[in-house]
């Protein structure tokens, strides 16, 4: 079975989940880059703007992945959370690639509250078959206890 893991991740956090799984289950690992950046890194700057663009449900363009999308018949799919959702820059991937037929996990960072964000990737991708979904409290400042939480996650995944 082949896999690929796409992320998005903005101040790393979800990039440290996407390479735990990528080692863990050998799998490629692509990640999603926006080609503009209008978002800030740090400051509360950032939630203003990353908020407006999830209310506004902008589609970011990004960097081309060179993937196909074809060739996997497993992918997992990562996100920080972004006012309760996922990032645009997952949005733009969603509307870009028809995922039809393939097992599906999800996973997200964050640093307070998961809201709807798994919820709202599965109904972006209906005719899928989902195997795992996982939300990860700040993985970078948690290292222990994510990689355990993350490795324990990955250990009862049957795909």
């Amino acid at each position: 079975m082949k896999i690929a893991v796409i992320y998005y991740s903005l101040e790393g956090n979800t990039e440290k989940v996407a390479k735990r799984i990528s080692e863990k289950l050998n799998a490629d690992i692509y990640e999603l880059k926006e080609i503009k950046s209008s978002v800030p890194k740090t400051g509360f700057l950032k939630f203003v703007w990353g908020g407006k663009q999830v209310v506004m449900k902008q589609k970011p363009d990004l960097e081309e992945l060179n993937i196909n999308i074809d060739e996997y018949d497993c992918i997992f799919i990562g996100t920080p959370v972004w006012a309760s959702t996922y990032s645009p820059a997952i949005r733009s991937f969603l509307n870009k690639y028809e995922l039809k037929g393939k097992k599906i996990g999800i996973f997200c960072s964050h640093s307070g509250g998961l809201g709807n964000t798994i919820q709202n990737i599965k109904d972006c991708l209906i005719g899928n078959e989902f195997v795992a979904e996982i939300d990860v409290i700040d993985p970078i400042k948690n290292d222990v206890v994510s990689n355990k939480k993350i490795d324990e996650w990955l250990n009862n995944i049957k795909i």
